[in-house]
């Protein structure tokens, strides 16, 4: 691991000695965030659904505030984000914890980059992950609730990576990383990630990913989207992660058609399988080993100014008995689940 880190140093010092120049211009400082609340009714009147970020049921509630701050410096550059609120305190690190009245706030970005040349970079710090789809963020995200391979996969890799651009069709990411959501690494820097990234033709984009290290597994992920009209876009995530010593993992797809009927009101589904493997060691997330649950979301996004307000209905099917029924309930005791929700979020 240490000859791997000192393979990519190597390649950055080689790179700097062609890279140096003498302009130093300085850009302002850039402050970007959002801002989200939302209510959610889940039809059991109990919150059966156990994915982000919408967790409450029958209240309005908050998700968080988020502030972002970037800034260049002739070749090089930082970014910090910091977020407030149950969305950012507690629910996007799986080590936070609601009644923990000192954990106030939540680290989403904070990393350097400098640019060598105008095809290769590094970056250092902890950063929102490489792998996945969806973000934590609500801006970037089309649906407010999350997918299970979201909840499943990383939020966050601290580490420092190399980005090398090979056209402009063609670019790769390797870094080496803590293991995931973690600032500090007390098994030490463990993880190797790597990132293709295509771009066949114009509106469309592909990135497969690939993230191993222990205890976290190996997964490997594919998210792609394609323009196909100025009206029509299409997603995909597909993800299989095992566990160390056949200790499990999961595996998943999900599709995202989005269909813009103007330039503020659009339409989208999200339809999802998502399977856990057989004799999970790691715990089981969200369901049973050997248990999936198909998953579909239509969520609507009307647009005025900065807002977004995004009604959603979402019905949920598993393989066994993974959901109650209503509130008095005693455990899960059905198959299916439904919830609707009304988020709002403002984007600045």
């Amino acid at each position: 691991m240490i000859k791997k880190l000192l393979a990519i140093v190597a390649i950055a010092g080689t790179s700097y000695a062609h890279a140096q120049d003498t302009t130093s211009t300085s850009s302002p400082l850039e402050i970007s965030g959002s801002v989200d609340t939302y209510y959610k009714y889940d039809f059991s009147g109990v919150g059966n659904i156990p994915t982000y970020f919408n967790s409450d049921q029958n209240s309005i509630s908050l998700g968080m505030i988020d502030v972002a701050l970037k800034k260049s410096t002739g070749k090089a550059s930082f970014v910090g984000e910091l977020s407030f609120g149950p969305r950012g305190q507690y629910q996007s690190i799986p080590t936070g914890d609601d009644t923990d009245p000192s954990n106030t706030f939540h680290i989403q970005n904070l990393y350097v980059n400098y640019a060598f040349t105008d095809k290769f970079s590094m970056t250092a710090g902890y950063m929102g992950t490489f792998v996945g789809y969806e973000v934590i963020s609500p801006v970037a995200n089309f649906n407010y609730s999350t997918s299970y391979l979201f909840g499943a996969g990383p939020f966050q890799n601290a580490g420092i990576k190399a980005n090398y651009a090979v056209s402009d069709k063609v670019g790769v990411m390797v870094g080496l990383f803590n293991d995931w959501n973690t600032y500090q690494d007390l098994n030490g820097v463990s993880d190797f990630g790597a990132q293709l990234s295509l771009a066949p033709v114009e509106g469309w984009n592909a990135y497969i990913n690939f993230l191993t290290g222990y205890p976290s597994g190996t997964i490997i992920d594919l998210t792609t989207t394609y323009q196909l009209t100025d009206a029509f876009k299409l997603g995909l995530n597909a993800a299989d992660r095992t566990m160390p010593s056949d200790g499990g993992g999961y595996t998943g797809v999900a599709l995202y058609p989005q269909y813009s009927l103007s330039d503020n009101f659009a339409l989208g589904l999200r339809g999802e399988y998502f399977k856990v493997k057989k004799d999970d060691a790691a715990g089981a997330i969200f369901v049973s080993p050997d248990e999936s649950i198909t998953s579909l979301t239509l969520s609507a996004n009307l647009k005025a100014g900065g807002l977004t307000f995004i009604p959603e209905l979402r019905l949920d099917n598993a393989s066994e008995d993974v959901f109650m029924k209503k509130k008095t309930s005693m455990g899960a005791d059905t198959k299916s689940a439904s919830q609707f929700s009304l988020a709002v979020v403002y984007a600045f």
